[in-house]
C-alpha cells in the first residue's frame, strides 16, 4: 500500500446550500485515476465523508482496486457529518433525520448527477456507513427505493426504531446489502446508550432476510472502530463493484 501510484489521489471539495438543513454541507469527492469527463462511471455516497476518507483510507483502497485488481473505475462521494448532530441526522429518532434523508436524496443526489459523470441507475450507486451511518443509509434506500438498492452496512446501529421501521416493509426483494459485525462489539457504549451491535446486527438481517433482501452478513473478530472496518472495506466495495 505504500506505493506512490496508490497514494497519489484527486480528491475534489464542494459545499453545497441546504434548504432541508438550512446550512452548508461539505461533499469530499474521489476522482479515479484515468479521469475523464466524457466517460461515465458507478459512484459510492458515503456518511461520515471525512472519515471514510481520513481512517477508512476509501481513496487509496479505491486506486489499488482500480490500479491493481482490475476493478472497473469509480466515484465516490463523502458526505461530511457535524459530530455535534450526527445523531440527531442518522438516527430515526432524531430530530434532524427527515430534514437529512431529504437533503441527500434530494439536493447532494442532484447535485453530483449534474456536476459529475456518474451513473444514475440505482443498480451504479452504493451507499455506505458504519455504526449509525449503516443504519441511515438503510433507511434512505427505504425511503427512497427508486433511488437506491445497494449498501454497506460497516456495523450497523440497527436499534429498535430502525427494527421496527424494517418491520413495517412487506417486499425487500429490490435491496442489497453488505453487512458486517466484529464479534467483540457485544457491549458497546455510544451516546444513546449501552447496545449489544451482534445482537442487533443478527436480529436485523433476520428481519431483511424474511422480507426477501439479499444479505451478505459477516461475522469477524473486530471491535466497534476504524481499525476493523478500514481492513474491510476492500471487500465490501468489491462485492458491488467487482
Amino acid at each position: 500500500m505504500t506505493n506512490e501510484r496508490l497514494l497519489k489521489r484527486t480528491i475534489v471539495k464542494e459545499v453545497i446550500q441546504s434548504k432541508f438543513l438550512q446550512e452548508n454541507r461539505t461533499l469530499r469527492i474521489y476522482l479515479p485515476p484515468g479521469y475523464n469527463e466524457i466517460l461515465s462511471y458507478p459512484v459510492v455516497y458515503c456518511q461520515d465523508g471525512e472519515e471514510f476518507f481520513n481512517f477508512g483510507r476509501i481513496a487509496t483502497w479505491a486506486n489499488q482496486l482500480i490500479l491493481e485488481e482490475g476493478v472497473e473505475p469509480f466515484i465516490i462521494v463523502g458526505v461530511e457529518v457535524n459530530t455535534k448532530v450526527r445523531t440527531e441526522e442518522y438516527a430515526p429518532f432524531g430530530n434532524r433525520f427527515d430534514a437529512y434523508l431529504s437533503c441527500f436524496a434530494e439536493e447532494i443526489i442532484p447535485f453530483i448527477e449534474q456536476n459529475y459523470p456518474v451513473r444514475r441507475e440505482p443498480s451504479e450507486r452504493v451507499l455506505a456507513g458504519d455504526s449509525l451511518g449503516g443504519s441511515v443509509s438503510v433507511h434512505l434506500a427505504l425511503r427512497y427505493p427508486q433511488l437506491f438498492t445497494r449498501i454497506i452496512s460497516l456495523s450497523g446501529a440497527f436499534y429498535e426504531k430502525s427494527q421496527d421501521m424494517i418491520r413495517e416493509e412487506a417486499d425487500l426483494s429490490w435491496l442489497d446489502i453488505y453487512m458486517i459485525v466484529g464479534l467483540q462489539e457485544d457491549n458497546y457504549t455510544t451516546d444513546t446508550g449501552v447496545y449489544n451491535f451482534v445482537e442487533l446486527n443478527r436480529s436485523t438481517k433476520a428481519l431483511l432476510e424474511e422480507r426477501g433482501a439479499r444479505i451478505s452478513y459477516l461475522e469477524k473478530d473486530g471491535r466497534h472502530l476504524w481499525g476493523f472496518w478500514q481492513k474491510e472495506l476492500p471487500a465490501a466495495l468489491m462485492y458491488f463493484l467487482g
